[in-house]
């Protein structure tokens, strides 16, 4: 059979199985991204049917998800949110990386890999999945809640934190020495910057720069734009995820919002793409070598982030059953863990770092939309248990008393989440 046959016969079957698993997981109201991943192990390295002629293509693909993956989460903000959510948020962003980072650092190095692979680990463990904790809020109808503001918070942070970690892992796995590493970092943290004062002073501009009343000129325009911005990025080793979420947050108003709607389904084409390719790329037969250290990490991981939401409620004055549903709600992992394991992996640095973040993975983005919905009651029976205190309803701690799913919406919390959306709306 002729080759560009064989390739149209794998990518098509590819994508319709995406597509099928996709439905499925919306049927029964869970996170495809396990079924994603467990596709690329069926049909990559050591699966059931390897891929042959398309997995080049899908590699490629998979760079673009990526991309595109950053570049909406950019879009989500406005450069004036991100400077807000610094000014007052930020010891919550300082307990989260504390608490989540070190567990998979610790354990990297427990395991011999080297300190590299630690950075590396230390990412994953660390950032929450923002499109798994949307979409599970959406479900549970708790974007009034008065707690949803402080997890969404601590999410802005971890994304803005993506700008300075990544060009470090970067520079780290080229192996650049510590002069070119602090290079590689000043460089990235002085276009940061600039993008930021740019896109407060000049955002109305560069969007007006931008728009279209035509939406074919518009998705042409935006794509081409973040493209090369992140090949720019990438040539400057800088990292070309942190170029496309530098121009989404550069572009506001209605072209942001334009942008979001035409490119959505790119990246959700995309986005499943690369996680398909993350999966083409771990052998199956050696996950269950790394699946015990796995779980403990899965297990202090989860922990950790329920204490860091617990910590970030009790500082904004929540009572304690909203300070358990924060720290529950925040224990999903997903798109941003795979996309720094898939830097390490690229790299070679530690063949089963990428096996032992496959099964991280699929242990928390399920075991997190049960914790979102069971930490609160279950905190909360086992605390009346150990108080001798009958079930009844949980007094605020500031004197009033709090409803589980009737707690009065703040007026600072976003109400425009949508499932399947990476992480709320911009107001």
């Amino acid at each position: 059979m002729h080759s560009s046959a064989v390739f149209l016969i794998e990518f098509g079957a590819i994508i319709l199985g995406l597509g099928l698993l996709g439905r499925f997981a919306a049927r029964f109201q869970f996170s495809p991204i396990p079924l994603y991943l467990l596709a690329g192990l069926a049909f990559g390295e050591g699966g059931l049917l390897p891929l042959g002629t398309s997995e080049e293509f899908v590699a490629i693909g998979a760079e673009i998800g990526v991309i595109l993956l950053l570049l909406m989460l950019g879009l989500e903000y406005t450069a004036s949110d991100l400077v807000s959510n610094l000014k007052t948020q930020y010891p919550a962003g300082l307990v989260d990386a504390a608490l989540n980072a070190l567990p998979g650092a610790l354990m990297a190095l427990l395991l011999g890999w080297g300190p590299v692979a630690a950075v590396v680990l230390a990412g994953v463990t660390w950032i929450s999945s923002s499109g798994v904790i949307a979409k599970v809020l959406g479900d549970l109808g708790r974007l009034g809640n008065r707690e949803t503001p402080v997890v969404l918070s601590i999410l802005v942070l971890e994304d803005l934190s993506m700008a300075v970690y990544l060009p470090i892992v970067t520079a780290l796995l080229a192996g650049a020495g510590l002069a070119a590493g602090s290079v590689t970092l000043a460089i990235a943290l002085g276009v940061a910057g600039l993008v930021l004062l740019l896109a407060v002073r000049y955002g109305r501009h560069i969007s007006r720069f931008v728009s279209s009343d035509d939406p074919e000129k518009l998705l042409l325009v935006v794509l081409g734009l973040t493209l090369v911005v992140a090949g720019l990025a990438q040539q400057l080793q800088v990292s070309a995820a942190v170029g496309a979420f530098l121009v989404g947050i550069a572009l506001s108003g209605e072209v942001a919002e334009g942008a979001h709607n035409l490119l959505a389904p790119l990246r959700d084409l995309f986005a499943a793409v690369f996680f398909v390719f993350f999966g083409l790329h771990t052998d199956p037969a050696s996950i269950p070598p790394v699946l015990l250290p796995a779980l403990a990490l899965a297990v202090v991981t989860a922990l950790t982030k329920i204490a860091t939401g617990y910590w970030a409620a009790q500082r904004a004055g929540i009572s304690v059953k909203g300070r358990w549903r924060a720290g529950g709600t925040l224990v999903a992992r997903g798109e941003f863990s795979i996309v720094i394991a898939g830097l390490a992996i690229t790299a070679g640095i530690e063949p089963s770092l990428g096996p032992l973040a496959t099964a991280y993975v699929l242990i928390l983005v399920i075991l997190g939309p049960l914790t979102a919905r069971y930490t609160e009651p279950v905190a909360t029976r086992l605390t009346e248990r150990l108080g001798g205190r009958t079930p009844g309803r949980q007094a605020d701690t500031r004197g009033g008393a709090e409803s589980d799913a009737e707690a009065e919406p703040s007026a600072d919390a976003p109400h425009d989440v949508v499932e399947g959306q990476d992480v709320v709306g911009r107001p």
